[in-house]
């Protein structure tokens, strides 16, 4: 679910917030995260703390028994939860909340979203995407048109195109934050950084297309073609657009201002290291 600056993600959605009419109510939110699955996949975000370590040349091992309550404690979620509220509190009016809620409402839409959930938490990632690839595979070799109806649901569900600058933002906010915490000794200045992300961000592009590709693969499988027609369709639909465009922004907020929370707490459990 974006170049941006330091806080790009919030800035768009603050930027929204000039566009709307009146934002929703907490009551109404609560509602849009549970019957959207939204709820389900920030609470996902607490699985990704395990590659964190990854990240500064690191290991899990690295930082001793306490990882796992920290990492519990940092990706709390209740802390995420009312973090997208505050900001779709000030962004999400009231005619995209209803259109969103109108669609996962349907039964096509509720079993979309029990779907959806079951693979946000699933964190065994290896063996999703090597089924999910199989599936793909399988498509491509009878030319069936449920793969290029699997694409159109990815490109809608990202149409600002964002996803590879969103991450290579947490990237660099995390690893500046280490770098501040003493957590790791940073080489380099922070647009040094974010210019050799750019040059691996070909690659970064690709794997993201073919995980998301595999993963849709994987997630809808027991989908009708018909249904996943009707999903890419209502993606589509430029209020889910915007609706989409909204949740990929805070999803990737609070990702990035969590993993800055989790470098300042690593400073306590282990000794500083050079990348």
């Amino acid at each position: 679910m974006f170049a941006l600056a330091r806080s790009l993600c919030l800035t768009f959605t603050l930027a929204l917030a000039a566009t709307t009419t009146q934002a929703a109510d907490r009551a109404q939110l609560e509602t849009f995260l549970e019957v959207t699955g939204f709820d389900v996949a920030l609470d996902s975000i607490r699985l990704s703390a395990s590659s964190a370590p990854a990240m500064l040349g690191l290991q899990t091992d690295d930082f001793g028994a306490q990882w796992t309550v920290m990492a519990d404690s940092v990706f709390d979620t209740g802390i995420m939860h009312d973090m997208a509220l505050d900001i779709l509190g000030e962004t999400l009016d009231d005619d995209l909340l209803d259109h969103a809620i109108a669609f996962y409402n349907t039964d096509l839409g509720q079993r979309l979203v029990v779907a959806e959930n079951d693979s946000h938490m699933d964190d065994d990632s290896d063996t999703k995407s090597e089924a999910g690839q199989a599936i793909v595979d399988g498509l491509m070799r009878i030319g069936s048109p449920r793969l290029e109806a699997l694409k159109r649901m990815n490109a809608a569900s990202d149409s600002a195109g964002t996803a590879v600058r969103a991450i290579q933002e947490v990237q660099v906010r995390f690893l500046m934050a280490a770098a501040g915490a003493g957590v790791i000794e940073l080489k380099m200045e922070e647009p040094d950084l974010r210019e050799a992300l750019r040059a691996d961000e070909d690659a970064l592009r690709l794997s993201i297309s073919q995980n998301a590709l595999s993963g849709a693969a994987y997630t809808y499988q027991a989908f009708s073609d018909d249904e996943v027609l009707d999903y890419a369709k209502a993606l589509e639909d430029p209020d889910m657009r915007k609706v989409y465009d909204l949740m990929n922004a805070v999803q990737y907020e609070i990702m990035a201002n969590r993993y800055e929370a989790l470098a300042a707490r690593m400073r306590d459990l282990q000794p500083s290291q050079e990348l």
